[in-house]
């Protein structure tokens, strides 16, 4: 072994698996946290649909968006201080949420939430690669997928109990503490790695923030402008060229933040794709789902939590057994039936909404689609790291993390803007008629990710832990810090 695993270690694989997923887990929380709140949100700082998506979007698309640069920047300047760093952000973020005295500054601060995020999260998968042995890492992914499962299917749980019996601020005010634990503790517990060559595609980040920011704003848009309004269009044909622009530079450019060339391999291809359509019709139909149960059916934030968690629960049940039948039978079959589970679950809701429909009728959707979430979630992680070579694998879980907050910021406009096509807030009835197209097309883009799945190959090239290179080559040391150990270059 290159370098040594174990309890000696500073970093040792335990405390790196705690700090990560727990970090993971805030930041994954708050993709949908603000979903039960919403109602709440809009009754105290006022604001319309489009306000309510921004909500939500201004934390994804930022996060998405610098994702690939944040792991950059962890490569040159140390893992564990911008992995400490991001962390910072969230947390001052968070504080800064819950204090908003309006709507534009509570989107604001979820933007730079987002911005901490995207330096934080690239680096977990690297830490724990660094810190868990080969032969572990399948089961210490796991762990951390699952957690991360656990807090996007459980935002609006919890969500909904902190909005109804405290209030709504402390959905942000909840990961204040965390964060001021956290600090110290990876200060104490993580070791520094470097890769202090590491390039900064700055012109790579401006094509795909710019590109995605014009056209999440023009469907943002769409309710009140409509799609064939200057704007939107303006919207859409500059966003769409400006990524036509990114692929181009990823095509041609020598250190690209997202090399074009690993979309040629079917498993990194055939991954990202289903996590993107994942999260486009998982986010966008809990983004409206939250909301009926309180707008349409009359719930509290809490009942309305309550009422979700045999499809937020599932995860925590169904997730280990996912991982073993991933083990023994690989990614692929585990995360297509998963997939499918879930827009079979999407399409079941479609069928029964309705504003007098009974909790008994909406069971077997949040059932399905909970089992199907889980399925989804063990083997994914192991599923990106395992699709390209060790050199490659935190490039890769840059891609994968910041292709799903796409989805989910694509999903909550795309949806939202069917929901004002064809309903709206006025009533019960007009909640149903907007949610009910919407969830079709949720369903629709879920099963797509089902079939993007198949194009990862079977189990002898996937699911399982990628190999240590043979001869990984050295890290530069932090200056001033002479015989400081090294790590193999992750990225």
């Amino acid at each position: 072994m290159h370098e040594q695993h174990g309890t000696a270690d500073r970093g040792g694989a335990v405390w790196v698996l705690v700090i990560t997923s727990v970090a993971g887990f805030m930041a994954a929380l708050d993709n949908l946290v603000v979903t039960t709140a919403l109602p709440s949100i809009r009754e105290s700082l006022g604001g319309g649909l489009e306000d309510l998506e921004w909500t939500v979007n201004a934390y994804t698309l930022t996060f998405a968006v610098l994702l690939m640069l944040g792991a950059a920047l962890g490569d040159r300047y140390g893992r564990r201080r911008l992995f400490m760093a991001g962390l910072a952000v969230f947390t001052a973020a968070s504080a800064a949420a819950a204090l908003s005295p309006g709507i534009e500054e509570l989107i604001a601060f979820r933007a730079v939430q987002g911005v901490g995020a995207a330096i934080m999260m690239p680096l977990t998968l690297t830490l724990i690669g660094h810190a868990v042995p080969p032969e572990r890492r399948g089961a210490a992914l796991g762990v951390f997928g699952a957690v991360t499962g656990v807090a996007v299917a459980g935002g609006p749980l919890i969500g909904g109990a902190l909005t109804e019996h405290i209030s709504w601020e402390w959905i942000f005010w909840l990961n204040v503490p965390i964060g001021l634990v956290l600090l110290p503790l990876a200060r104490l517990r993580l070791t520094e790695s470097y890769a202090p060559k590491a390039p900064l595609d700055i012109r790579g980040t401006v094509l795909v923030s710019a590109g995605l920011f014009g056209i999440v704003y023009a469907l943002v848009n769409t309710a009140g402008h409509g799609w064939t309004s200057p704007l939107v269009l303006a919207g859409l044909i500059a966003g769409t060229a400006l990524l036509g622009l990114f692929v181009r530079h990823g095509l041609r450019a020598e250190n690209p933040m997202l090399p074009m060339r690993l979309f040629r391999g079917r498993a990194f291809l055939g991954i990202n794709a289903a996590s993107l359509l994942m999260f486009l019709g998982m986010f966008g139909s809990i983004f409206l789902l939250s909301q009926f149960l309180q707008n349409g059916l009359g719930h509290s934030p809490t009942e309305a939590g309550l009422r979700m968690l045999p499809w937020t629960g599932m995860p925590i049940l169904v997730a280990p057994l996912a991982g073993h039948l991933s083990d023994r039978f690989g990614g692929r079959p585990v995360v297509v039936t998963g997939l499918a589970l879930q827009a079979v679950g999407l399409a079941l809701f479609a069928l029964v909404i309705d504003p007098g429909v009974s909790y008994l009728a909406q069971l077997p959707a949040l059932l399905i689609g909970g089992v199907g979430m889980a399925m989804y979630f063990a083997p994914a992680a192991s599923l990106v790291l395992s699709s390209v070579r060790p050199a490659e694998q935190g490039i890769a879980s840059g891609a994968n993390n910041a292709l799903r907050e796409v989805g989910g910021a694509l999903g909550v406009s795309v949806l939202a803007a069917v929901f004002a096509a064809q309903g709206g807030y006025g009533s019960p009835r007009l909640f149903v008629d907007g949610t009910m197209p919407a969830l079709w097309i949720g369903a629709g883009a879920v099963a797509l990710g089902a079939l993007a799945a198949l194009l990862i190959p079977g189990r002898r090239s996937a699911g399982r832990p990628t190999p240590e290179p043979a001869a990984p080559g050295p890290v530069e040391p932090e200056q001033g810090k002479p015989g400081q150990e090294s790590r193999p270059v992750a990225v």
